[in-house]
């Protein structure tokens, strides 16, 4: 990005910050809860790049001046103090630039949703859905680390431990901004317990990561569109869980989808957890349909994308936890699995960050120096 493009876009803004702030004070803003949350937000959004652009607009100044200073300066103890100010202010000229162009990067409007992650056992047999099981207690524990709210929306148990299919709610600003890069094939590579040879086995299981939408985003005709079953909730080989018909079985009509959920013994929770899952899941199957139309521009080196896509392995016996997207290797299983997800998560947000500011440039100003030329 070119420094004339990225003062043009700090400039507007610069003017629309300053516009959210005289709407703020206006009657007619101060006296609708709606409008001054949403204004609120985006003040809050704009605020801490308006005041880096400042900063940046006055390093500038001093810089322009401490120039003009050291042409005209005979005393060369003074042109030295003034050249080690003007390297000062250069540096933090260029920190103020790429934290801006940061800054930038067009922000995934679904980053402050609460999120809904679905977890199935995959290839493997019972050792996957043991596998699928310290998935499932892997994020509560880094969702409870992280202060969001947990709740267990449906486990579909297999009896000795392990898990067929789990849903869960994570709910807390910023929630869909840490999972959303969770979304794939999740593959293990250890001896099984069950395994008398000592041979290594590879079992995997699906996560599915969706952003929780509301009611008022996905419209949905219940008399035409849904076909509602309840039935009696069962456990693991088919032990009645209670003995009143709450279990609930969703299907959309048009899409096909089906959800059913029932953890909860009340049929009426049973039914508004199931639509809460399946409006999240039709709200992301026109996410995926608009991220085809746009995958011709730009395709997103960790974008959740193919859910077929293996994206990590844990290996036991190295003790090695890959992530295949961005080639990060951490050596500490066990602590992973406890929730230390955090170096994998932080360096996925990098490389996203980096790709999208690489895309920013070239579709500012053609390519980027040294980047490569797509056909």
């Amino acid at each position: 990005m070119t420094e004339s493009g990225l003062d043009s876009k700090l400039a507007d803004l610069a003017r629309q910050y300053d516009d959210v702030t005289a709407q703020l004070g206006t009657s007619e803003v101060l006296t609708d809860p709606n409008k001054l949350r949403t204004l609120g937000r985006e003040l809050a959004r704009l605020e801490p790049v308006v005041e880096a652009y400042r900063e940046l607009k006055e390093v500038r100044e001093q810089l322009a001046g401490a120039r003009g200073m050291r042409e005209h300066e005979a005393d060369d103890e003074m042109k030295a103090m003034v050249a080690e100010e003007i390297s000062t202010l250069e540096a933090r000229e260029t920190d103020l630039i790429e934290n801006l162009k940061v800054s930038l990067i067009p922000r995934d409007p679904n980053d402050d949703r609460n999120v809904i992650v679905e977890i199935r056992a995959g290839a493997g047999g019972e050792e996957a859905a043991l596998f699928a099981n310290e998935l499932l207690r892997m994020y509560m524990r880094y969702a409870q680390e992280h202060r969001f709210g947990v709740d267990v929306m449906t486990v579909n148990e297999t009896g000795i431990g392990g898990i067929k299919e789990a849903i869960l709610e994570i709910a807390g600003d910023g929630a869909y901004s840490r999972f959303k890069f969770e979304g794939g094939v999740h593959r293990v590579q250890r001896v099984p317990s069950t395994e008398s040879s000592g041979r290594i086995h590879t079992s995997t299981a699906t996560v599915i990561v969706l952003p929780e939408a509301d009611e008022l985003e996905v419209s949905i005709d219940e008399e035409r569109d849904l076909r509602i079953e309840v039935k009696r909730a069962s456990g693991p080989g088919g032990q009645s869980v209670n003995t009143t018909d709450s279990a609930v079985r969703i299907t959309h009509l048009p899409s096909g989808l089906v959800v059913e959920i029932q953890d909860e013994k009340s049929q009426h929770k049973n039914k508004a957890k199931a639509m809460a899952v399946l409006r999240s899941r039709l709200w992301d199957l026109e996410v995926a349909k608009q991220r085809e139309r746009d995958s011709a521009a730009r395709k997103t080196m960790v974008q959740a994308g193919d859910r077929s896509e293996k994206i990590r392995t844990y290996n036991f016996p190295d003790n090695r936890v890959t992530d295949h997207r961005i080639g990060t290797t951490i050596h500490n299983v066990p602590g992973v699995l406890e929730g230390q997800l955090d170096p994998l998560i932080d360096a996925l947000v990098m490389a996203d960050q980096a790709d999208r500011l690489r895309h920013l440039t070239e579709t500012d100003d053609g390519p980027a120096p040294g980047a490569p030329v797509k056909p």
